[in-house]
């Protein structure tokens, strides 16, 4: 197997929506490279990139595949992408590692929205990016508003390189207007005919390409000069101007396929060789120092793991990219965020789930490697000495949350090791056990998200289980001053328990003044792990309870804090003043200090005008202008406080405040209303008392839980 130097490798995310042919697209690139002796199709169910049996029964895509191929004197690395936002983290992870994304858009449909989601990816991390109108055989096809959409969606920057003659059954000639000529296809595809551009179609031809030229020169100084003085380019001066403005992500090359009858794909391929920049082309890497590791086959041996898959019966197999140096197997590299030094036994090139093993890999080059034992997604490996962490992924945040239970009582080991397992290969699946809630909860990304993770957990892991609507994290707090007074007195033979305390609890809040009528003789603020603070005064005169019994009454305090009165929640923004009490010189201990304290905050805190709290999270809905309605109707019916509403590119974004009780399931319903031409983020605000009604229910649901427990 050749090494290829980092000047002749490419690296490439094929990117759309779902149903653009991306996949289909690689099946062509693959045959057309000679690398397969047919095409698979999705339909056929035997495609190199979708060989999951969760992506055949879909037959679309649900993890990112990696694939390899040679091309002429270049070897272009190949990262299929599924298409819906559920599986944004595939999709990031492969664009940390590609040099060029390959964004796919169907014909038929223009620009739809998972490719506007995916276009902000593109966009975040700069990533040179060409575009492909594909499925031009398709009846209802229309080139001309497919490319009017793009500009509209990403920027005038989007510049048309080719245009089909004919769209629909008929396509089989791409008029391309960088080397000013006509491809003709056979009807299975594969290699055109080269061909003088039609009389009929060189008024158009003629255009675009002016458009194209203007376009490279307005983003050179050197060329601008040059087609100044000449009124044209040259053909090399072009690419080379491409190039720089790819980099730069100045400029998006837009071209014409049919995937299906594999029209075209040769042309984006040789595109991809000559014009689209190899690794050490592109702006170094950054570490999180600040540093910056260029991309060298020279220098010190790195690489970054993107991707981790758990095979059955096989272990893990990390996919990473390798930044700097030669790596060959039986290297030794050191995994900077454990310490681990890992030894790199094997090393593969993929072709979907198939294995190339090869000895080596340089700087640029994008492989795979087994059974690493402290490596996860984001570790950075370098050789010993060079101390290198490389800049991590930063995945996007969960939008869904539901509690998770086993269906079968005495597996719940086995789903705890399958949550791990998931969270390993998928980042984007988050878990945790809730001591407070007393449930675990999966966050995920979308309805789907929860789907493909329950498919997987019930036939991999064989552990089935159910999903719940997650309990409120609601707390509790006061609204006026109370007082109490408690005395707990226990005897049973021989030495007993007593304790008494006189205690005041107000509403705790930024610049509240010293306690009325009493002296304040230690205070101490204690600020709770689950938000807002517990300010604890002795306020005790004439030494009628010890000192070393307060740290016991304040011990009771925070237990019941940690068992609210109303519904069992957990208390906040609270002020404890203990101003007097009674103790016995034998009978009193911390015990019976701890439960008089206890106690007595139970009892002032019923009388102190109890208010349930519940938490409100900020969110905010993407959506087209059409779709405004029908947002903004859906959130008010669930007691939302919409706070405004710009327009973000071609989207407008609705802001609201909305209480997280009325969010559960909403990804499904937002989906539903807008055909999922809408998205949503959120994240918490604050905590905001609920309506009186709502209090009074739920605290008589938690009163009789309580009696049924007892």
């Amino acid at each position: 197997m050749t090494t290829y130097d980092s000047n002749h490798v490419k690296n490439i995310a094929l990117l759309g929506h779902a149903g653009c042919g991306k996949t289909t697209m690689a099946e062509s690139m693959l045959f057309e490279a000679g690398i397969t002796k047919r095409r698979g199709t999705v339909a056929a169910k035997n495609t190199t990139s979708d060989y999951h049996e969760l992506e055949t029964a879909r037959m679309s895509s649900v993890f990112s595949s990696l694939m390899h191929t040679p091309w002429k004197d270049y070897k272009i690395n190949i990262i299929d992408t599924p298409g819906y936002d559920d599986f944004a983290g595939e999709v990031i992870s492969a664009l940390r590692v590609a040099d060029t994304g390959v964004m796919v858009l169907n014909a038929a449909a223009g620009v739809e929205v998972g490719t506007d989601i995916i276009w902000e990816y593109t966009d975040t991390f700069k990533t040179p990016t060409i575009f492909v109108v594909n499925q031009l055989d398709k009846d209802n096809a229309d080139f001309d508003k497919t490319l009017q959409e793009a500009k509209i969606h990403f920027g005038a920057n989007v510049v048309a390189v080719q245009f089909p003659v004919q769209t629909g059954a008929g396509f089989n000639s791409i008029v391309d207007v960088l080397n000013m000529i006509m491809y003709q296809f056979g009807p299975e595809g594969g290699k055109p005919q080269k061909l003088p551009i039609p009389e009929n179609e060189k008024e158009r031809a003629d255009q675009l390409h002016k458009e194209l030229v203007e376009a490279i020169a307005s983003n050179d100084e050197g060329l601008m000069e040059k087609y100044f003085d000449q009124g044209e380019l040259t053909e090399e001066e072009m690419k080379a101007g491409l190039h720089s403005s790819m980099i730069r992500h100045d400029i998006f090359p837009l071209f014409c396929a049919s995937a299906e009858k594999n029209m075209g794909c040769g042309r984006i391929m040789s595109f991809i060789d000559y014009v689209c920049p190899a690794p050490n082309e592109m702006p170094p890497q950054k570490t999180t120092t600040g540093n910056l590791l260029p991309c060298d086959m020279k220098g010190p041996a790195c690489i970054f793991v993107f991707k981790t898959i758990i095979e059955p019966h096989i272990g893990e197999l990390s996919l990473f990219k390798v930044y700097s140096g030669v790596v060959k197997t039986g290297t030794e590299l050191v995994n900077e965020n454990t310490g681990v030094t890992e030894k790199i036994n094997q090393l593969f090139l993929l072709e979907g789930h198939n294995r190339v093993p090869v000895q080596e890999l340089a700087a640029g080059d994008i492989g795979a490697t087994i059974k690493l034992r402290s490596t996860h997604v984001n570790n950075t490996l370098h050789e010993k000495g060079a101390n290198i962490e490389l800049e991590p992924i930063v995945f996007p945040k969960s939008n869904v949350t539901v509690a998770i239970t086993t269906v079968n009582k005495g597996e719940e080991e086995k789903l705890s090791q399958a949550l791990h397992t998931l969270q390993e290969e998928d980042a984007t699946v988050q878990f945790e056990v809730s001591p407070e809630l007393k449930q675990t909860l999966l966050h995920c990304l979308g309805e789907l998200h929860l789907q493909i993770i329950q498919w997987k957990i019930a036939h991999i892991h064989n552990v089935e289980v159910a999903f719940d609507k997650p309990k409120i994290p609601y707390r509790e707090t006061i609204g006026t001053m109370a007082e109490s007074t408690y005395r707990h007195k226990k005897q049973s033979g021989g030495a007993g328990q007593f304790g008494e305390v006189f205690m005041r609890i107000e509403p705790w809040y930024d610049g509240i003044p010293e306690p009325n009528g009493l002296n304040v003789r230690h205070r101490e603020e204690i600020n709770l792990d689950w938000g807002g603070k517990l300010v604890f005064c002795n306020c005790i005169v004439g030494g009628a309870i010890d000192a070393r019994f307060l740290p016991s009454i304040l011990k009771g305090v925070m237990e019941k804090m940690q068992n609210g009165p109303l519904t069992g929640s957990y208390v906040r923004d609270v002020r404890v003043c203990v101003y007097d009490g009674k103790m016995h010189p034998v009978d009193s201990n911390d015990i019976a200090f701890k439960i008089a304290g206890l106690q007595a905050f139970r009892q002032a805190f019923v009388q102190a005008a109890p208010q349930l709290l519940e938490p409100v999270y900020e969110v905010e809905v993407l959506c087209p202008d059409d779709q405004v309605g029908a947002v903004m109707g859906d959130l008010q019916t669930r007691i939302a406080i919409v706070e405004g509403m710009e327009a973000t590119g071609h989207f407008q974004k609705i802001t609201a405040k909305v209480p997280l009780a009325q969010m559960h399931q909403y990804s499904s319903s937002l989906r539903s209303l807008t055909q999922g031409r809408a998205r949503f983020n959120m994240h918490f605000n604050s905590y905001a008392p609920v309506a009186y009604d709502v209090q009074k229910k739920l605290m008589e649901a938690y009163s009789k839980h309580e009696v049924l427990q007892e």
